[in-house]
């Protein structure tokens, strides 16, 4: 029998090396033989994806990015090993899904570099907060349209999941597992630690706009 701290570490690993599943890296080597890392904003993320290559190669990386996430985090964590050393399986659920998300921004298959890991954040809080992440998403969606950054919506749509979780009991929804409350409001901090360049440029007014999302900007 496995020692129940064996299989942690088996189960984390396993999380990792599905996060770092190089999907962009890969699509750009099919569809145009090159590193996609070597060209538009140098990220291996499906913003980057649907810049150099197109909005097809695009849907199929971030469908399986998200996949990336939500893998371990719904299936592997709460049905690989049921004999774990923590007894929540939020917190399993977390450091597997958290696992994927390193993964795929410190991809071991392609020298530790990965995208922003947004995709597969996306995919972990789909299995973690499946109430919450639409609300999330109506976020991102609306800050795309307005402002065309691709970056700031990632941040704000964070930054609105702990306040929406925190919002839910008031309407009878209760989030049962403290240690998933406690993640949500660590999230933001580690998609504005991923995002600090894009802050950068931000702030300098350099940052690539994603001008087609923006629906109701007034043509010249």
């Amino acid at each position: 029998m496995v020692e129940p701290y064996i299989q942690l570490l088996l189960l984390l690993l396993l999380s990792y090396i599905t996060g770092s599943f190089p999907t962009s890296i890969i699509m750009g080597k099919i569809v145009k033989g090159i590193d996609i890392r070597e060209h538009g904003s140098g990220n291996a993320g499906g913003t980057n994806v649907f810049r150099v290559l197109g909005w097809k190669p695009a849907l199929v990386v971030v469908i399986i990015d998200i996949f990336k996430g939500w893998l371990p985090t719904a299936i592997y964590a709460t049905m690989l090993f049921q004999n774990q050393p923590i007894n929540d399986v939020g917190v399993i659920q977390i450091l597997c899904g958290f696992a994927a998300v390193l993964g795929h921004t410190y991809t071991i298959f392609a020298g530790f570099r990965g995208g922003k890991g947004i995709g597969t954040l996306a995919g972990m809080l789909i299995a973690l907060f499946p109430i919450a992440f639409p609300l999330c998403l109506l976020a991102f969606v609306i800050t795309l349209i307005l402002t065309g950054y691709v970056s700031l919506s990632s941040i704000l749509a964070t930054v609105a999941l702990p306040i929406i979780i925190l919002i839910l009991p008031i309407l009878g929804i209760e989030q049962d597992q403290l240690s998933l409350l406690i993640f949500a409001l660590l999230v933001p901090f580690f998609t504005i630690f991923t995002h600090r360049s894009n802050i950068v440029r931000l702030r300098e007014g350099t940052e690539n706009r994603f001008e087609k999302a923006m629906i109701f900007k007034k043509s010249k």
